[in-house]
């Protein structure tokens, strides 16, 4: 039977990472919208047509609500799907992984970028092992990379022990 390393709360990103992950990926996001949003103005007044920005400017709260979460979503589930990280997990060296402290399936990715939508998500990782509601939700984690690596490597070393 193969041993396989299991992720364990002493790799977890801490919180304060976790919390500048939350505030680089969500001020990115809305520089995103803004030049979205320049974008789509200097087109209606090049074609004299105001008809998208009027609705983008009237448009009800709960459609807003609902469209950003998806766009939200379509963010996280391009960068975390493919390399593991956001803008924010790059910048503080953290990642998300699997229980196995490897590359998550793509449908968890997909249930932890939508399980952001729901309300106070961004602060339910402010609990004692810093893990949130979309990380319980999808089964993964957001470790400290260097940690995790060099945990996967003793792990390694120490089933490699007797072994020919």
């Amino acid at each position: 039977m193969e041993n396989k390393y299991i992720v364990k709360e002493q790799v977890y990103a801490s919180q304060g990472k976790r919390f500048a992950n939350f505030l680089i990926d969500r001020g990115l996001f809305f520089v995103l919208i803004f030049i979205l949003g320049i974008t789509f103005s200097l087109i209606a007044e090049q074609a004299q047509n105001y008809q998208i920005v009027t609705f983008l400017d009237e448009m009800n709260p709960i459609v807003d609500y609902v469209f950003t979460g998806i766009f939200m979503a379509i963010y996280y589930i391009v960068l975390e799907g493919k390399y593991q990280i956001s803008l924010g997990k790059l910048i503080t060296k953290t990642i998300v992984v699997d229980q196995y402290g490897g590359k998550p399936e793509l449908s968890s990715i997909v249930k932890r970028s939508f399980s952001r939508m729901i309300p106070f998500d961004h602060l339910s990782f402010l609990g004692s092992a810093a893990r949130g509601w979309h990380d319980s939700i999808s089964e993964t984690y957001v470790v400290d990379k260097k940690i995790l690596n060099e945990k996967k490597l003793l792990f390694q070393e120490l089933n490699s022990i007797g072994v020919e």
